[in-house]
């Protein structure tokens, strides 16, 4: 764990909902000096605090309308059980996000897709195709209320 000062936060802050920002911008914008600003920057992404930058793209605009929760329970815990499913599903790139839980199900996968047929088509084909799954059960999402990829720093 890294120690964050209040200057770090307020970087981290503008970074995540303005991931475009100049060095410049940046330091204008926290009252640093641009080459305090980017030293700060540049230890806060080899500490491994700033991961990468990415372009946050429109589900919408992208015909990927529906959202859908699947939660699913494998056979078995073994460790190959495991392994083979998880490399499974990483080859699925409707596969938003994959977690490991604890509860009921074994994983909780996020997905988007245009449709229900669609869902049906990811299901045929890759979803019901997993190794080592036992049960499985579909959420559809109807609105989304809130959604963020910004952490409380």
């Amino acid at each position: 764990m890294i120690g964050l000062d209040q200057m770090d936060r307020r970087i981290l802050a503008l970074l995540q909902r303005e991931g475009r920002l100049t060095n410049a911008e940046l330091s204008e914008r926290v009252a640093l000096s641009p080459s305090a600003c980017h030293r700060r920057v540049a230890r806060l992404e080899q500490a491994g605090v700033i991961r990468g930058y990415v372009a946050l793209l429109d589900r919408a605009v992208l015909g990927r309308r529906t959202t859908v929760f699947v939660e699913i329970t494998l056979s078995g815990q073994a460790d190959e059980v495991l392994d083979a499913f998880e490399a499974a599903v990483a080859q699925i790139p409707e596969v938003l996000e994959c977690h490991l839980m604890a509860g009921t199900a074994d994983y909780l996968l996020k997905v988007v897709v245009s449709d229900t047929e669609d869902f049906a088509q990811l299901h045929r084909r890759h979803l019901a195709r997993l190794p080592g799954v036992a049960q499985m059960q579909s959420s559809f999402a109807l609105r989304r209320v809130r959604e963020t990829t910004a952490i409380p720093v």
